[in-house]
């Protein structure tokens, strides 16, 4: 932050309102505004897509499963690999932002497999393989085949798939290394812009974003490290590097020198204390900043308000930290009130009815208890559910609203 300027003073309280509105979650924005959504909370992580759909309802007034498919469909927003590696939808207009704004994470990828002794020229081989053939929606079998016919290899099938799955995946040879296709479209990532395409059969599709995205924009990447800093600093502000370098998946050098690069666009803030950073053009709406009470979000698996900083404490506490961010970066549905995790939650849906049962975290109030079953109503409706049962435990005994 640029030396000399006087912190800006503001309360933790004024930092979650801010995020909240940000996010898109103080207020649900009309259902024609998805596109504004998905901006605004700098994309939804999309590992599950169903998870992505209840997070884009949670921001969006009287959305429909049917209207992100559409969206999807219509190519007004993407799903692509970018932070951290994982899927997330974005809106198609910035997809080079937020691929080309986080390469230097495949860039580490690349230096790994030269690192195992594979000739660079190989390396740069198989990412051309790769990209040469996605100028129409493939899926990974059709892609490794492809790519290996250019590469004169034949491909494979390893055990893989993610998450336990002893499934076997197709794969690409790489020198005395063997890619599962979505190792190597990580790969690629280094040098181009992969998106995912219309589903075939129920299996996804890859394809080239120039080939895809209809007025495709490319960015050069240090430009897109510039924009997608801005944009993390729209939804996620006041930060830290070290909050950057774990939302992109970049390392914390490699964080810094974006951010330095950066720096004039930076106010410093100090949050009850504690110094962190915020855009300059920001700082007059964050002192600004309130929410009405109690406002509660139920958030679903790895919402991305959940994702945006190194150290959540601001989120949950450390006595109940295990319950809602477990092993493998697995983030459990929450329940948000006032910017703060107070509960976690599950649902299941049975013969129509909609069961959501609730597992508080610290006491909650009767006005919030109300407020979880209006959002479990508008979860109801979103899911398309005939009938609602919502159970909230209270102190170690089930109560029922």
């Amino acid at each position: 932050m640029p030396r000399g300027s006087a912190a800006a003073s503001v309360t933790r309280d004024q930092v979650d309102a801010f995020r909240l509105a940000r996010h898109r979650l103080a207020r649900r924005a009309p259902k024609d505004g998805l596109v504004s959504v998905v901006e605004g909370m700098a994309g939804a992580q999309a590992q599950l897509l169903s998870a992505a759909q209840i997070s884009l309802s949670a921001r969006t007034a009287s959305l429909t499963v049917a209207d992100v498919d559409a969206a999807l469909a219509k190519r007004l927003v993407v799903k692509v690999g970018c932070m951290r590696r994982t899927l997330y939808i974005v809106p198609a207009g910035l997809v080079a932002v937020f691929v080309r704004g986080t390469a230097r994470r495949a860039e580490k990828e690349v230096r790994w497999a030269l690192g195992k002794g594979v000739p660079s020229r190989v390396v740069e081989a198989a990412i051309d393989a790769a990209l040469g053939a996605l100028d129409e929606p493939l899926t990974r079998a059709e892609l490794a085949e492809r790519a290996c016919r250019t590469l004169g290899t034949r491909p494979r099938l390893v055990h893989g798939g993610g998450w336990g799955s002893r499934g076997k995946v197709a794969a690409v040879p790489v020198g005395a290394l063997t890619y599962p296709v979505v190792d190597l479209l990580h790969l690629a990532a280094a040098r181009g812009v992969v998106c995912y395409g219309a589903p075939r059969n129920g299996e996804p599709t890859v394809v080239r974003a120039d080939a895809w995205v209809p007025g495709y924009e490319d960015v050069a990447p240090e430009d897109a490290e510039t924009r997608l800093l801005r944009r993390y600093l729209e939804a996620f502000g006041p930060a830290t590097v070290a909050d950057f370098a774990a939302w992109t998946g970049v390392t914390l050098r490699e964080a810094r020198a974006i951010w330095a690069r950066n720096e004039s666009e930076l106010a410093p803030v100090d949050v009850d204390g504690a110094e962190a950073s915020l855009l300059h053009a920001s700082v007059d709406e964050l002192s600004r900043a309130r929410v009405e009470t109690p406002h509660v979000r139920l958030l679903p698996y790895f919402d991305s308000y959940l994702l945006g900083h190194a150290d959540r404490r601001h989120l949950v506490s450390d006595e109940h930290r295990r319950q809602v961010s477990r092993a493998q970066g697995w983030i459990a549905p929450s329940v948000l009130v006032d910017g703060r995790v107070l509960g976690v939650w599950r649902h299941r849906r049975e013969r129509g009815r909609l069961a959501v049962e609730v597992t508080p975290l610290e006491r909650l109030t009767r006005r919030v208890v109300g407020r979880i079953r209006a959002e479990a109503e508008e979860l109801r409706r979103f899911l398309g559910a005939q009938d609602l049962h919502v159970t909230v435990e209270r102190s170690g005994e089930a109560g029922r609203t």
